[in-house]
């Protein structure tokens, strides 16, 4: 049977040759699923065009977001696998295993289920840290290399704190 807890959690991803940083505070259900295997599940904070919401200087209230998507890592030692999914329109799933050329898919979904596709890149995880006890993980960082065939698209941190 799972175990399962409600923690704080930080999440980021940071790029370390362009200039991106994302970061994310927020409450995750934490399941333990054997020793070492965990599975961490947050829902994303809704997107908010920054453009149409200064574009609209009179607005007293935040425009309507899209519903907030659910962000799901399955945890182990030396594989982590995050997927994220929601609002229909888009989907991501990140597969980073230490030292192993692993696979990020995209997918974009128009109003039409014709227009949908599929964006398929590669990535290497030159670096894959789970530290705390087995029973608790305090910290996840997987350091990865992004590609499209045989052009680079940048190094990336990802760093999710379990307090």
């Amino acid at each position: 049977m799972l175990k399962h807890q409600r923690k704080p959690v930080s999440l980021s991803l940071i790029s370390t040759d362009l200039p991106l940083w994302s970061g994310v505070e927020t409450f995750a259900t934490f399941y333990q699923r054997d020793c070492d295997r965990f599975h961490l599940l947050l829902s994303e904070p809704s997107i908010i065009d920054p453009i149409a919401l200064a574009e609209n200087q009179e607005v007293t209230t935040l425009p309507t977001a899209a519903p907030p998507r659910l962000l799901w890592l399955e945890i182990a030692p030396s594989r982590v696998i995050m997927t994220m999914q929601g609002n229909g329109k888009f989907s991501y799933r990140h597969l980073w295993e230490r030292g192993v050329y692993g696979v990020s898919r995209y997918w974009l979904q128009s109003d039409s289920l014709r227009t949908s596709g599929q964006l398929r890149l590669r990535n290497y995880t030159r670096s894959l840290v789970l530290a705390g006890t087995f029973a608790a993980p305090q910290r996840l960082q997987v350091e990865y290399e992004l590609w499209a065939a045989q052009v680079p698209l940048g190094r990336y941190v990802l760093a999710v704190e379990i307090h």
